[in-house]
């Protein structure tokens, strides 16, 4: 037996599959990726399996790419020596709003639900509940579950979840949610496992082309960067992150559109938008105009400055861990917000740092530091896959 767990974009779909020991969820046997489905796209899937890269392009037909290329999937499932028998299917969404607290098998009135969120998340979740959508119609009768960003938030007091804004608009559902649940659930169990500290004062940051930071104690998250909507908080690739609503009235009043605001807010800010090059921090590093190093240092200076508005909140530190594609491969950020954050008491080892290159659970802090310091990979389908467990055997 085993769980699939996929998260759904708007042009790609990840993948992997975790063998299921009784109601035990074991180390993924498959994983990969079809992407090139968005319109006009070349779609390829490459896996890997049995310590081998695979890849072949897809042939689909323009008006179903998205059903063939599961079914592309279906027949890889099925191919594959000893095949383990599918129990469920275990999707990534990114909003549960105050409605959805909890993982949960989908069906039609949950689908229902859960599109009144898209314009809370417009980049993920319409195609995550697209992907769900799809997902039902080829494997028919396969359970299909839900697993929420938002989560593992649930916790929030609500002095950090509420606005400063009337009642009314409260009761409509405008609070911060927080996201990236999923991996900061992995990553705080992982802490748990590793660290007898990480009970106590824990800054977890997932730093990629989506970025926040979530503080935690006893496990559990307190305070988080991410708010309402996955724009708040830090600088991303391409989103701006903690913006002065002024700045949108005054867009407003320039004769900004609904549409231009959105394009803005989702595509075109952040790192791409300051440095006019690129959303990817590892172009920006190769990169030698001034413009691309002013995005580093600002995405950099943010990440500090917003540590220290959550250490506040858990009054101190005692676990850092970094997590997510810059997280987990950039040694010259964790190094230098380790020196920004010396006043912590954060000190970290140059040759542990060099090391840790998000391969593995790597301690990276010098022996005289007074803050743990970890790079823990994340792996938000392993969390899936637990939670459909979870549901399937409770």
């Amino acid at each position: 037996m085993a769980i699939l767990s996929v998260n759904a974009g708007s042009s790609s779909l990840k993948f992997a599959l975790y063998p299921l020991s009784g109601s035990e969820v074991q180390t993924q046997i498959l994983s990969g990726l079809i992407e090139g489905l968005e319109p006009g796209g070349a779609p390829q899937m490459r896996w890997h399996y049995q310590s081998q890269q695979h890849c072949c392009d897809l042939v689909v037909d323009a008006q179903a790419v998205f059903a063939q290329a599961l079914r592309s999937l279906r027949e890889l499932l099925a191919q594959l020596p000893d095949a383990p028998t599918l129990q469920a299917v275990s999707h990534r969404v990114v909003h549960g709003a105050d409605k959805y607290r909890a993982s949960l098998f989908v069906n039609d009135e949950v689908l229902a639900q859960l599109a009144a969120f898209n314009s809370l998340a417009p980049l993920h979740q319409p195609h995550n509940l697209e992907g769900i959508r799809a997902f039902r119609a080829a494997f028919v009768g396969l359970p299909q579950i839900a697993c929420f960003d938002t989560a593992f938030h649930a916790s929030l007091p609500e002095v950090d979840y509420r606005f400063a804004l009337p009642q009314e608009l409260y009761a409509q559902g405008l609070r911060r949610y927080g996201f990236h649940g999923l991996s900061y659930q992995y990553v705080m169990g992982t802490l748990l496992a590793h660290s007898t500290r990480a009970k106590g004062r824990t800054l977890m940051a997932h730093l990629g082309n989506g970025a926040s930071l979530c503080a935690a104690r006893d496990g559990k998250s307190c305070a988080t960067t991410m708010g309402f909507s996955a724009l708040d908080g830090l600088i991303m690739g391409t989103r701006p992150g903690a913006l002065d609503p002024g700045v949108l009235l005054y867009l407003l009043e320039q004769g900004w559109d609904h549409a231009r605001l959105q394009k803005l807010l989702y595509k075109q800010s952040g790192l791409l938008g300051l440095s006019g090059l690129s959303a990817d921090m590892r172009r920006l590093r190769e990169a030698s105009s001034p413009q691309a190093k002013l995005a580093i240092e600002t995405f950099t200076y943010r990440v500090v400055r917003e540590t220290g508005a959550l250490v506040a909140c858990v009054q101190g530190l005692d676990v850092l861990a970094f997590s997510g594609g810059i997280g987990e491969h950039d040694v010259t950020l964790r190094a230098q917000v380790g020196q920004q954050l010396a006043w912590l008491g954060v000190v970290i080892d140059p040759e542990r740092n060099a090391r840790a290159t998000g391969s593995e659970v790597v301690a990276i802090h010098a022996p005289s530091s007074l803050v743990e310091v970890w790079v823990v990979p994340t792996d938000e389908g392993v969390v899936a896959a637990r939670e459909a467990a979870t549901l399937l055997f409770a």
